[in-house]
């Protein structure tokens, strides 16, 4: 993550902006006499928001730990060719 001042981010907004929303990389901006900030994209901030919902539910955790266990054994769920297709879009 790349880090400027505040006067820097202040002076080049629309360009700083720009490379944060083009680049999905967050933005760290540094002020004398408070705290930091970050600037990042609201898709990424979506993306965050959505995997630490996941991350907090117990009953969804769960889930992924269950799926990922019948996927090693290969005891899961096995779609037929038909429903793949449907899945697909062929």
């Amino acid at each position: 993550m790349d880090t400027i001042s505040v006067n820097r981010f202040r002076d080049n907004l629309k360009s700083y902006i720009q490379q944060v929303i083009s680049t999905d990389t967050p933005l760290r901006v540094t002020r004398r006499s408070g705290d930091d900030f970050v600037v990042i994209s609201a898709s990424d901030w979506e993306r965050e928001r959505e995997t630490l919902y996941v991350l907090q539910n117990s009953s969804l955790m769960e889930q992924i730990v269950e799926s990922l266990e019948t996927h090693v054994q290969g005891t899961g769920y096995r779609p037929s060719e038909g429903q793949l297709n449907e899945i697909i879009g062929v």
